[in-house]
């Protein structure tokens, strides 16, 4: 029986990516002095999004940081609340005592921000946040389970992108692929073979319920 559903929050919780780019460039542009495109930004992304301003603006790095996270918060509007029936499924595990946990490579602060924004900072027992220096989902994962005392057959990790896959291969842990956010690639997460993918929080919905009974 399933113990512990593990989180990512971009693109699987919420459709915050086009929030985190358009924040980006608000944030970076007029310290850069030139346009930046999606890819440019997103190509950055594994380190938190200290990571992307240093990468991008490192002669503005402080500034960068705090712009960004302003625009951010101000920007919130355009992702108000999780993806349709989200709410239903973390509630349904709660209510099954299923432990819940977020691993995420975004910072710490706008973590917060979202979680604040969608109400749903209470329910996770754990959170593990991104760092500047790089991508650290499996270590973050490896301190979930660590630090519930779960096996970590007994957890899925949740995600929505090609690393989350690996990253949770490389912690030993089965993955479900999350392909419900317009920026998901469907094949690119099918030619990695999570243990399930999932088009629909709908389609999810129904095998958590199956999973925790």
């Amino acid at each position: 029986m399933m113990k512990c559903i593990i989180f990512d929050l971009d693109g699987t919780i919420g459709n915050t990516l086009p929030l985190c780019i358009a924040a980006f460039k608000k944030s970076i542009e007029p310290l850069a002095g030139r346009s930046l495109s999606d890819q440019e930004i997103i190509a950055t992304f594994g380190p938190s999004e200290e990571g992307t301003v240093q990468a991008l603006i490192p002669d503005y790095y402080e500034q960068g940081v705090e712009d960004y996270l302003k625009h951010y918060r101000d920007l919130h509007m355009m992702c108000e609340a999780p993806f349709d029936g989200i709410v239903e499924v973390i509630e349904f595990a709660k209510n099954k005592n299923v432990r819940l946990a977020m691993v995420t490579g975004k910072g710490e602060r706008s973590t917060e921000v979202t979680l604040e924004v969608f109400g749903l900072r209470s329910y996770f027992d754990i959170i593990e946040t991104g760092s500047p220096l790089g991508p650290r989902k499996v270590q973050g994962i490896a301190k979930v389970v660590e630090h519930l005392g779960i096996a970590p057959e007994e957890c899925i990790y949740v995600g929505d992108t090609p690393s989350d896959i690996l990253s949770s291969r490389e912690a030993k842990i089965p993955v479900i692929a999350a392909a419900w956010a317009e920026t998901a690639d469907k094949e690119q997460l099918l030619a990695l073979k999570p243990d399930a993918l999932f088009t629909t929080v709908e389609e999810f919905k129904r095998y958590i319920e199956q999973a925790c009974t």
